[in-house]
């Protein structure tokens, strides 16, 4: 199975924050690809948050959560993270049965996300 993605410019809570959307199978195959179209948005300095959406992701291997590991540990050292929304139930089912990305955030969906950040940022101007 192939693997589509679409990197589009989103804002989340205020903020422009790209949202990689992926569609089919991450696997050794296509996590190469994947690497490819995430490097010029990992190299931009204004980058520190991305949104993965994986409504159409139907399934992913190791090589694929690498990928979203290596993504996440370059966001975390700008301060940063990154965030899934949108898991089908098989996809879930992997993120907690090998808790593969500790301290990741998944979200149900966009909105959920927003009032998430919303009350992190919230958080920070009440000290």
């Amino acid at each position: 199975m192939s693997l589509e993605i679409q990197v589009q410019d989103s804002v989340v809570a205020a903020s422009a924050t790209p949202t990689v959307k992926l569609s089919g199978s991450l696997d050794t195959v296509t996590a190469p690809e994947l690497e490819r179209h995430l490097a010029p948005l990992l190299a931009q300095e204004g980058v520190k948050d991305l949104v993965f959406d994986l409504a159409h992701l139907k399934f992913i291997s190791s090589a694929g959560l690498r990928v979203f590991a290596t993504a996440r540990k370059q966001l975390k050292e700008r301060g940063g993270q990154a965030t899934f929304i949108h898991l089908q139930p098989q996809i879930r089912e992997v993120f907690e049965i090998i808790k593969a990305l500790p301290g990741v955030a998944v979200f149900k969906d966009i909105d959920e996300l927003d009032r998430y950040l919303a009350a992190r940022q919230r958080s920070h101007t009440e000290k």
